[in-house]
């Protein structure tokens, strides 16, 4: 009876996980970057081949950065901080539909594509799961998380020591083997973000979460368009 029991609270437990998140379509508290912050740039990877799959990814009809509105106030206050400093933002990834994330763990199920080995040169494809890089949910699926990096007020670049989504110890933001300026330009970043009230991760020097979004418990799966 009492291993009936605790089978029984096993059970609920990860029925109340699975319960836990839900799925949304709902776009009404979303909006484009470019409508609050004017002088940001963009370069979304997920429209186009260039990033680890080597193909454009499901989900990504338009060259448009989405976040919650919350998300987006937030990071305005970024913006301002950095533009007084001389610095722009340039966008990489923001809101990522849920089918985009399906469309990932596709690829990483597919023994007979390699996708753009340059993306993860001294790992093997295996190792994205296991090094915990692809994952079958991602924040960036509840809209309050984006990928960016700084870049001059003329659009110039700012050297980060490392690109985006390279999948190496090179993109922790405490790596070592970094010049002091390239510590000095991820110093900016991450200041000027958590001080907006988001919180970066220790995989990846250009992500960052809203501390306190709106959305902790919802993946969205709305397409860009």
């Amino acid at each position: 009876m009492k291993k009936l029991f605790l089978i029984g609270i096993i059970l609920l437990s990860f029925i109340q996980i699975g319960f836990a998140s839900q799925i949304s379509y709902d776009k009404s508290d979303f909006a484009p970057i470019y409508s609050v912050i004017d002088d940001a740039a963009f370069d979304m990877r997920y429209y186009s081949s260039n990033n680890f799959t080597g193909n454009k990814i499901k989900g990504y009809n338009a060259p448009v950065a989405y976040m919650t509105k919350e998300g987006i106030k937030a990071l305005a206050n970024a913006a301002y901080d950095l533009r007084k400093q001389g610095y722009r933002l340039l966008i990489w990834d923001s809101y990522r539909p849920q089918k985009a994330v399906d469309n990932f763990v596709e690829w990483i199920n597919n023994p007979n594509d390699e996708g753009d080995k340059t993306f993860y040169p001294d790992l093997k494809k295996s190792d994205l799961v296991k090094g915990g890089y692809i994952a079958t949910k991602s924040s960036h699926t509840r809209g309050s998380t984006v990928d960016l990096t700084l870049i001059k007020k003329d659009g110039s670049f700012v050297d980060m020591g490392g690109a985006f989504d390279l999948f190496s110890e090179v993109s922790h933001p405490d790596y070592k083997k970094l010049t002091r300026e390239q510590k000095k330009n991820r110093k900016i970043l991450y200041n000027a973000m958590t001080k907006a009230g988001f919180k970066g991760i220790d995989s990846e020097w250009w992500h960052f979460t809203l501390d306190n979004e709106p959305y902790p418990d919802t993946y969205f799966d709305f397409d860009i368009e």
